[in-house]
């Protein structure tokens, strides 16, 4: 269906693409992955004739439909549900048609087709996409100008699923989702029976809808069989072997190189030397593979503080005096919390967030916060309001004031700006440097809170693993608000819902509410029914369970995160002891030896505990 021949395109004197080829069949479901700045959405602007390049060729079948998201955002008197109608243009030709056609055949012909394509159930459709996306009855009929960019763009997605196109193209489409529209998404994308090419840094999406991933790395395309975990199991034991590889040839040349070097000037071994002269002029070096620079989120460890950090005792809160969106909030905040806010967009989960990061006041109520709390708020607009002719070392110097050049340095270094990056103006800076600036910045007082609301949309998946590493190392609270499902099921251990204008702990784990998300979206049930005596008790002993596991959950999280970093250096050991220049120094080799054999032996206690602990915490769930 897609061809992509030795295709190349250079941008300001930089090549982005350098003899890529792919090629990619009908029906199949491809992730296109790659680092920030690899070229990922260029690739897609080429393929949809947007952008011509420099040499090769992006061959299409012929006669296949090609859709995507519009990039400029809907807006006008239209209604979310006639623009959506409106992306099946054969169907609105068609109609139009019907209503000025005086030919008896012709109209016949015209009604043929309309049923051939089920033009009929066609409203239906597009109000249930509409309605996955987050737009209920009413606001399906509201006009485009009444919403948001971000909603907007929803309704520009909807029109490109409703089109349904024989190649769908898709670039981050999750970014202006909250989590439930994210997960109507995912499961609508998995029964797509067409082809699909999307580019996502979503985790959990990029193992859940493709079949294949496409990994854009150092201007070539690779591609792969399966979801991404798959393909980072793949590609690692490909950079293994040929690391391996790469060794024993090395030590080959050497031995080669030593021969030449003993006898070429010998007559007797002449000929061997010139045989093995020949020898290494044919063999070809082992590309190794250019590992990324690794990504870097460093939070300052927060001064202990005595709990609880906070307690809502029935508070209101909202924007206008005597409007609140919230009511009867009744929470409480310790200082090792993890915990998600989940709802959907315009439920108030932002406004719970400032609430909590003390932006907001309460309307009514009573709330205790500790005096010393202080608290690193992220949000999207503080990434847009950075000082574009500025540098990171302007305006991190300029929240430290009296601070040493290289104290405001050395704060920049643990997010990754090392000497060149902090003096790069931030105009300059891309999306995820932008987003681990603001973390910079937000952090640097070391706050015993953090408030994230939608930390990752900047960030490419190497990015996010390292902000989940960041989370789990970070010794304060974490309120989180967040569509990557991923993220959320590596950092957090407590869920409040929030939804009918106030905010109760959801009793259950992550794939619960999935499970209970899904089964609303499906019934079209209200969001919250009365509960009788019997649901209520069983609802507060489901609390209660939940916070008796909590001990045994970071106990477990512990332990396997201190597996992890002791195979991970055994790991790295056991490598340079592969390399046979480590044997030059002979005390360097019986140092990494000794110190291979002592990890070993801590790894093997590790497993054990780590083990012990995932089984205390599996028969404690389950008595």
């Amino acid at each position: 269906m897609l061809t992509i021949s030795e295709l190349t395109y250079r941008i300001g004197g930089r090549t982005l693409l350098g003899g890529a080829s792919a090629q990619i069949n009908s029906g199949w479901r491809v992730g296109l992955v790659g680092r920030n700045g690899s070229g990922k959405s260029t690739l897609l602007d080429l393929v949809l004739g947007h952008l011509q390049p420099d040499g090769g060729d992006v061959t299409l079948q012929k006669g296949i439909r090609v859709g995507s998201v519009a990039q400029e955002t809907p807006g006008g008197t239209t209604t979310p549900l006639e623009w959506v109608l409106a992306a099946d243009v054969e169907r609105a030709a068609l109609l139009d048609e019907a209503e000025h056609a005086s030919d008896p055949h012709r109209i016949a012909s015209i009604q043929e087709r309309l049923f051939d394509i089920d033009a009929h159930a066609a409203p239906a459709r597009a109000a249930s996409i509409l309605a996955g996306l987050g737009f209920d009855e009413a606001r399906q009929n509201e006009p485009l100008s009444s919403f948001s960019g971000g909603w907007r763009m929803r309704v520009a997605l909807a029109a490109a699923l409703f089109a349904e196109p024989d190649l769908l193209l898709l670039d981050e489409p999750t970014n202006h989702l909250d989590l439930e529209a994210t997960l109507w998404l995912e499961a609508y994308l998995k029964a797509w029976r067409r082809t699909i090419l999307i580019v996502s840094h979503d985790r959990q999406i990029l193992n859940a809808v493709p079949d294949h991933i496409l990994h854009l790395e150092e201007k070539k395309l690779v591609l792969y069989s399966g979801g991404y975990d798959t393909f980072v199991r793949t590609r690692r034991e490909r950079q293994e072997q040929q690391a391996s590889l790469a060794v024993k040839q090395n030590a080959q040349r050497e031995h080669l190189q030593a021969f030449v070097d003993r006898f070429r000037a010998t007559a007797s071994k002449a000929r061997q030397a010139q045989s093995r002269i020949k020898a290494l002029a044919k063999l070809e070096p082992i590309a190794s593979m250019v590992e990324d620079a690794t990504v870097r989120f460093d939070f300052p460890e927060p001064a202990e503080l005595a709990p609880p950090l906070l307690v809502f005792d029935h508070v209101a809160v909202g924007y206008t005096e005597g409007q609140p969106i919230l009511r009867n909030v009744d929470l409480r905040l310790d200082s090792d919390d993890r915990i998600a806010l989940l709802g959907a967009n315009g439920n108030g989960k932002s406004t719970l967030a400032k609430l909590i990061a003390g932006r907001l006041q309460p309307m009514a109520g009573q709330e205790t916060r500790h005096p010393k709390l202080r608290c690193g708020f992220f949000a999207q607009h503080q990434i847009e309001d950075l000082v574009e002719d500025e540098t990171p070392l302007q305006q991190m110097g300029r929240i430290m004031p009296g601070a040493a050049v290289a104290q405001v340095r050395a704060r920049l270094g643990r997010f990754g700006f090392g000497q060149d990056k902090a003096l790069v103006k931030v105009g300059d800076l891309s999306g995820g440097e932008k987003a681990r600036l603001n973390f910079a910045l937000i952090t640097h007082a070391a706050p015993p809170l953090l408030v994230l609301d939608e930390p990752t949309n900047h960030l490419d998946i190497e990015a996010r693993e390292a902000l989940v590493t960041a989370i789990n190392d970070f010794k304060g609270a974490v309120i989180l608000i967040t569509h990557d499902w991923h993220l959320l099921e590596l950092t957090v251990d407590r869920l409040w819902l929030v939804s009918g204008g106030t905010v109760e702990p959801f009793t259950g784990d992550l794939e619960d509410y999935r499970r209970h998300l899904l089964s609303e979206r499906s019934s079209q049930k209200p969001k919250r029914n009365k509960e009788n005596a019997e649901q209520r008790q069983e609802r507060r002993n489901g609390a209660e369970r939940r916070r008796e596991l909590g001990p045994l959950r970071q106990q477990a999280r512990s332990a396997e995160q201190a597996l992890e970093k002791l195979t991970k250096e055994h790991g790295a050991i056991t490598q340079r002891l592969a390399d046979p220049a480590t044997y030059a120094g002979a005390s360097e080799a019986a140092s990494l030896l000794q110190r291979q054999a002592e990890l070993a032996r801590r790894v093997a206690e590790a497993e054990v505990a780590w083990l012990a602990a995932a089984e205390a915490l599996e028969t404690a769930s389950a008595g």
